[in-house]
């Protein structure tokens, strides 16, 4: 055995208990959670921004059976970069449509929150973006996840070097979170949707810009870890009026697809999300992972309610290192 064969293998055996004790908690995690035998998700046609969106958004609850009378409700939008000719970030229309809805369904409170990932000047894209119009319209309170007070969370999984994390305070006195998406593409994950989207209730202020520290510990591993420790029931609904393709969350082309996706389980809903763009969701890792434990991934798993994913499917193109995930399983 040579220098360089005595290397690799002393490496070897030194990381193979380590490895072997991830896989265990992996494993210990994934037996802890208890996924539903099937899970909703509505698909609605909604063609346009300007028409009236509130019923379309009550429809979808409504079908999914979320109660939310009596309830605080956390919106948790897409907000990252500013682009006037971009469509980076989830429609302020379809923002205020959800405070209408969720109020009209009897909400106690409806508050709106994010933890933009980019810039850290948050006053400029509330209003750039026209978001804050919304707020001020509406009198809801607004909160800036970055700069919350925070309480250290225990992790219910360890895809990720983190065994505890940070998370806002706001988080602990709502009753719901609302992930609101934009349908897109991502350049780093293959596709950013309901679970990507909570990377913005992770407080900058101890994480960094952009979550800088998610990113080294691995941003699959990290989606993960974090949608399997939020500590407060979720529904999602994804912004697919007019989504991104290509080189996203940024930098990629507005597709206008027409829908919007509502659901209780995210990880149900972001594969269906995933399938209206041509999009293999058991080859995007983080979809993968969590579709072993936090939510239904196979379609057989779905009870697809609403429009079907035939009429409003559309080939989202992806960056060329994510070609494989438009290959469908057999």
């Amino acid at each position: 055995m040579n220098r360089r064969e005595f290397l690799t293998a002393s490496a070897a055996a030194t990381l193979a208990p380590l490895i072997g004790a991830c896989e265990r908690e992996q494993r210990w995690a994934r037996e802890a959670f208890i996924r539903p035998v099937k899970s909703k998700v509505a698909i609605l046609a909604a063609a346009d921004y300007r028409k009236p969106l509130r019923d379309v958004i009550q429809r979808g609850i409504q079908l999914c059976r979320l109660e939310v009378n009596g309830k605080r409700v956390l919106l948790k939008p897409n907000l990252v970069e500013f682009d006037p000719k971009g469509v980076i970030n989830t429609h302020p229309a379809l923002v205020e449509a959800a405070i209408d809805a969720f109020k009209t369904l009897g909400a106690r409170e409806v508050i709106v929150a994010e933890g933009p990932g980019h810039r850290r000047d948050n006053e400029y894209l509330l209003t750039a973006s026209g978001l804050y119009d919304v707020i001020r319209e509406h009198r809801v309170r607004y909160v800036d996840l970055n700069n919350d007070d925070v309480r250290l969370t225990q992790l219910k999984s360890s895809y990720t070097r983190f065994k505890q994390m940070y998370l806002p305070e706001t988080l602990y006195h709502a009753d719901l979170l609302v992930s609101m998406p934009k349908l897109k593409t991502h350049h780093w994950a293959g596709v950013t949707l309901s679970l990507k989207n909570m990377f913005g209730v992770v407080p900058g202020s101890v994480y960094g810009w952009p979550k800088n520290a998610l990113h080294w510990a691995g941003i699959n591993g990290s989606i993960v870890d974090i949608n399997s420790s939020l500590p407060l029931p979720r529904f999602a609904i994804v912004d697919g009026i007019v989504g991104m393709e290509g080189n996203g969350p940024i930098q990629g082309q507005a597709k206008p697809s027409g829908v919007l996706l509502f659901g209780d389980d995210l990880v149900a809903v972001d594969a269906t999300a995933a399938r209206l763009m041509k999009i293999e969701p058991r080859k995007v890792k983080y979809l993968q992972q969590a579709g072993d434990f936090l939510g239904n991934l196979a379609y057989e798993k779905i009870e697809q309610i609403g429009e079907t994913i035939d009429r409003y499917q559309q080939d989202f193109r992806v960056i060329d290192a994510f070609a494989d995930i438009k290959k469908l399983v057999g």
